[in-house]
């Protein structure tokens, strides 16, 4: 109730989007993604996904629930910053990230290894560069 009142959420809808059954490990989970309408029309609905585990004994009776949050997403939303924070990522991450991917494939040099090394060299470079340049 305190979380509804204080986002001013009018209205929740779930849907389920994936659904996963391991017998073996007595386990069932799905997501959720959970859409929130506000009650004040200035403030954007927003969504949000949940990963929800249930455990079970022998006797099909569920024994323990998880429920994880996408807390990252959450937060970007309680603070407004979501719709930033998407343009941001699709406008200037995604384009730098796809010339820096297709540099490298063409480089000949593509292999798990590299790859690792260079996720590894890069920061290391950056940071040094920025600090001590």
């Amino acid at each position: 109730r305190v979380y509804t009142r204080c986002l001013g959420i009018s209205k929740r809808i779930y849907q389920t989007h994936a659904f996963t059954h391991e017998p073996d490990r007595k386990l069932v989970y799905f997501i959720l993604e959970e859409h929130n309408e506000r009650s004040l029309s200035f403030l954007p609905g927003f969504d949000f996904f949940v990963l929800v585990f249930c455990h079970y004994d022998e006797s099909k009776n569920v024994t323990r629930v998880e429920v994880q949050y996408d807390q990252t997403s959450f937060f970007l939303h309680c603070m407004g910053l979501e719709q930033a924070q998407a343009w941001f990522m699709e406008k200037v991450v995604t384009p730098l990230v796809m010339v820096w991917a297709r540099a490298f494939y063409a480089s000949g040099l593509a292999n798990p290894f590299t790859f690792l090394l260079q996720l590894m060299i890069v920061p290391f470079a950056l940071i040094f560069w920025l600090v001590w340049a």
